[in-house]
């Protein structure tokens, strides 16, 4: 059975969390690290803020509700899942981890999230273009071009799917590219 995809940017505590949202569905997962979330972090919520939007999954705990409300103050539009905190509890654990699937789809279609049958926009010839796999410096590529972007470094696997999650056009790839990566491509992409 092919899972549901997610348009908008699911917000998680953990990689935990995040694990079990990724086995639940298709979706992309930034990953807030707990309380202190990192610079980085928040410019990658910013970006996904602004173009397909987020929901904020927190564990159902004192201070999953405390991520929440930081988030929720600086993107007030921002959709909120909720799971139950008997759903979400494991031997006395607390968190979306210990959620079933069922549990986490639940949740987020009670946020309205968006379901999206859209194909994607980039693949790996896309990436092949500027070098940003296969070659030495194909980590270095992706985060300079990532940066320029506003979505942050990836491995090959989590850039591609950032650039088919966040609303990056291919028109504002390849102007960012090029921008970087001048003659590097052998075939002009506008």
């Amino acid at each position: 059975m092919m899972k549901k995809k997610i348009s908008e940017i699911i917000i998680v505590e953990g990689k935990d969390d995040q694990s079990a949202v990724k086995k639940a569905l298709d979706a992309e997962v930034i990953v807030t690290g707990g309380h202190g979330i990192t610079e980085d972090t928040w410019k990658l919520i910013k970006k996904a803020y602004s173009g397909p939007g987020i929901i904020i999954l927190t564990d159902p705990d004192f201070s999953g509700e405390r991520i929440r409300k930081r988030i929720q103050e600086r993107f007030p539009k921002a959709k909120h899942a909720y799971i139950s905190r008997a759903d979400a509890t494991k031997k006395g654990d607390v968190g979306v981890e210990n959620a079933s699937a069922g549990n986490i789809i639940e949740a987020l279609e009670k946020a309205r999230c968006k379901q999206t049958n859209k194909t994607d926009l980039f693949t790996i010839e896309d990436l092949l273009h500027f070098g940003l796999v296969g070659l030495k410096d194909s980590s270095l590529r992706r985060d300079k071009l990532g940066n320029s972007l506003g979505i942050g470094y990836g491995n090959t696997k989590t850039f591609l799917k950032r650039l088919n999650s966040y609303g990056i056009t291919r028109e504002e790839f390849y102007q960012h590219g090029e921008a970087l990566f001048t003659g590097y491509g052998k075939q002009d992409k506008k």
